[in-house]
């Protein structure tokens, strides 16, 4: 059995102000098409389908869309867990609907309506799945009955047993999750809910799988052990990932061979350093294509004035501007004298965010601001 491992898809997150659909959507389209040309027979998406637990009406639209043509257009089986961004409650809406068509969906520990454990596997072709959502101690505290759980290494050695003691002999045994495991590195993008390593979860206690398929971390190279593997996400979500290869693995479960299989970057992600002369002329901004995100670290330490304009004018999807030496002249008596000069909150806040960051409020920023000052001025 072929199986394509898959995760972190986060639909609805953006790249600063840049919403990421249509980057999404292509990242998807390749992954459809590798499903078809590698012959997989099922997909799994270890977490995170969602960016945020109440996704907008687009974001679920864009979703639906996704799972419907490889579930239902492509007859894949589609084996998916929730991660920490997802709302289980509102992801899991539907599961029992979903398995009629062998889209087999665990958004919490628990035990459903039919009676069955949440750890109990999912049976297909040669392969047994145990699909373990995202959780935290407290969860795993209810579902084992063991008020003696407090860390996520002490609950997922429960949740490993009571999977392992569902194995039957002759079958793939492949678990999906969602979490930190131990030697992994993160990046930039990634929520971390780590508190003095609390959450981290030794890969050792997978051994006895034959191959562990999650999700949680961006880069598909965060951890290289011999039964385990990050996907990674699809799309690059900060300048962190620059460098980071995309892409999917495929699990063989009769070579036990995994094959990482790269995807195309939709759009290009850049990152230049220089001073504003530099990066304006037209030898330099040529070699970036319109469409890419660009990321700026600017050498020059005076205050531009209309400098987010002037960028964008020369890379029309500038993303973020970062500098590199600082500003100069800014010390806090001529900034406390600025601001008592701005006589009302709208101006102080335009003062104060031109000072520090050498930037002027665009139109809609300074409406967005106006408005909520207004709401706060009503609520007081």
């Amino acid at each position: 059995m072929k199986v394509l491992h898959t995760a972190d898809w986060h639909i609805g997150k953006k790249l600063y102000e840049y919403d990421l659909y249509a980057e999404q959507v292509a990242a998807f389209e390749q992954i459809r098409q590798i499903a078809r040309q590698k012959k997989v027979d099922a997909v799994v998406i270890a977490g995170d389908l969602y960016d945020r637990s109440v996704p907008s009406e687009e974001a679920v639209s864009v979703l639906k869309q996704m799972l419907v043509k490889l579930n239902i257009e492509d007859q894949l089986p589609l084996l998916a867990i929730s991660g920490n961004h997802d709302s289980a409650r509102r992801l899991g809406v539907g599961d029992e609907w979903f398995e009629h068509n062998q889209y087999f969906l665990k958004t919490e520990l628990g035990i459903d309506a039919k009676g069955r454990r949440t750890l109990e596997p999912v049976e297909l072709g040669d392969c047994q799945f145990f699909l373990v959502p995202y959780f935290n101690p407290k969860a795993s505290r209810t579902y084992f009955e063991d008020d003696n759980i407090s860390t996520m290494a002490q609950a997922m050695a429960k949740v490993v047993a009571e999977c392992e003691s569902y194995f039957k002999p002759g079958l793939a045994h492949i678990l999906v999750g969602h979490c930190f495991v131990a030697g992994s590195s993160h990046e930039d993008s990634e929520v971390s809910s780590t508190v003095g390593g609390l959450d981290e979860v030794p890969v050792s206690l997978f051994k006895n799988f034959d191959y562990v398929a999650l999700g949680h971390l961006h880069n598909h190279q965060a951890l290289l052990a011999d039964n385990a593997r990050y996907a990674g996400s699809p799309v690059k979500f900060s300048l962190s990932e620059l460098t980071n290869q995309k892409g999917v693995y495929i699990y063989d479960t009769e070579t036990n061979d995994r094959e990482f299989v790269p995807l195309k970057d939709p759009t290009p992600m850049v990152s230049l350093t220089g001073s504003l002369d530099e990066l304006c002329q037209p030898a330099k901004y040529n070699e970036v294509a319109d469409q890419a995100f660009v990321f700026v670290n600017l050498t020059d330490r005076q205050v531009i004035a209309n400098l987010v304009e002037k960028l964008r004018a020369c890379y029309p999807r500038l993303v973020h501007i970062e500098r590199q030496n600082g500003l100069e002249g800014i010390t806090q008596t001529p900034s406390v004298e600025l601001l008592k000069e701005a006589n009302s909150p709208l101006k102080m806040t335009a003062a104060f965010f031109e000072q520090t960051q050498g930037l002027t409020l665009s139109a809609a920023q300074q409406d967005y601001l106006a408005q909520l000052l207004a709401e706060i001025e009503e609520d007081e």
